[in-house]
């Protein structure tokens, strides 16, 4: 096994060994047998798992499984799309600690108010708090799964995403619920607006935030942001990293907020990140910015968190199981993606960690 806090120049140097896999290595995993292997080549050898790039398995802090397929590579900046979206609630969460906003209740428009078009806003929009975009459920008319002025395709062409996202009009009939929060649409321009916040509150560029803060202590080295035309980070989407990064993230999610002895985030944060406060799509709800739902094993039911993109890119927290699933997938726009990924992973990636033979 090898360890997940293995430095980068010894990553390299390991990982350069590493085919594009389609044979077993020499020496196996623990956890997963030669015959585990096989039937996951032959898998992804397969149609049923297009364009899958990286796999990756973490238990206890070690790296268990390592293997990559097609273009992948250790080396390989990925293009996750959303998945990276749960790197903007770590930061609120910092923001947070470190009294640059004041909480989650913290209303965003006073701070960009400056960025919107004359005569934008309404009592509703003008009223959208720090934790209504985190959670996907604010005023904004803006729903990326249907024909909504904020759906994202029509952000990414503008010159300035801030202007476009504030000049958004309030969702018809929106209303609070009992616990403060509105009805859940998926909106890609209000993770954006979360960045933008925080940058304009703490007077730093937000990819800077996020690097002193996050990627530094945790040795992430290499990261590309996708930018607006005008420049503007885009902390909803798009955020390029390795699969060994990735998994990183992952791991410090499942160690509530630590990696290796030094706090990343509060424990109390990781913990409002990792509760459900809407369904979302079947059999999935929503956190901060993370989706949660249930994995069938043969030997019962497994919990995880995770954080997903376009393509089939998962990187998944099994806290029961003390583990973590990284799964980096090119199939972008196509159907079937996501449903794909959760398949893989329930039939051929899960079993041998929440089945062990004896």
């Amino acid at each position: 096994m090898r360890s997940l806090l293995t430095s980068s120049a010894a990553a390299a140097a390991s990982l350069a060994m590493l085919v594009a896999c389609a044979s077993v290595p020499a020496t196996l995993p623990e956890t997963y047998t030669a015959e585990d292997l096989a039937r996951l080549d032959a898998a992804l050898a397969g149609p049923d798992y297009p364009a899958t790039t990286s796999l990756i398995v973490v238990k206890e802090g070690e790296i268990i499984l390592e293997r990559y397929f097609g273009n992948g590579s250790a080396e390989k900046l990925n293009d996750t799309r959303s998945a990276t979206k749960t790197v903007i609630a770590m930061a609120t969460g910092i923001a947070i600690e470190e009294g640059i906003l004041k909480s989650e209740d913290a209303l965003i428009w006073p701070l960009l108010s400056q960025y919107a078009p004359p005569g934008a806003g309404d009592a509703l929009t003008q009223a959208i708090t720090v934790r209504d975009l985190l959670t996907m459920t604010s005023a904004f008319d803006c729903d990326d799964n249907n024909d909504t002025p904020g759906n994202e395709e029509n952000m990414y062409p503008q010159a300035s995403w801030k202007a476009f996202a504030l000049a958004l009009p309030s969702m018809e009939g929106w209303a609070r619920e009992a616990d403060g929060l509105g009805p859940w649409r998926y909106c890609t321009a209000g993770s954006f607006l979360l960045g933008q916040t925080i940058q304009e509150a703490s007077g730093e560029r937000i990819d800077d935030f996020v690097r002193t803060r996050i990627f530094e202590p945790m040795d992430i080295e290499r990261a590309q942001w996708d930018t607006s035309p005008s420049g503007e980070i885009q902390t909803g989407g798009g955020l390029e990293l390795s699969a060994r990064d990735l998994a990183k993230l992952g791991w410090m999610m499942t160690q509530k907020g630590m990696w290796e002895s030094r706090r990343i985030l509060p424990e109390s944060w990781v913990a409002r990140m990792l509760t459900a406060y809407r369904p979302a799509f079947a059999e999935m709800s929503y956190g901060y910015q993370m989706w949660t739902r249930s994995y069938q094993t043969p030997c019962g039911a497994q919990d995880a968190w995770f954080m997903a993109g376009n393509g089939g890119n998962h990187i998944l927290s099994f806290p029961g199981l003390n583990a973590v699933i990284v799964l980096t997938r090119e199939a972008y726009n196509t159907r079937g993606m996501h449903p794909q990924s959760f398949e893989l992973v329930e039939k051929f990636v899960l079993p041998p960690l929440a089945c062990p033979v004896e």
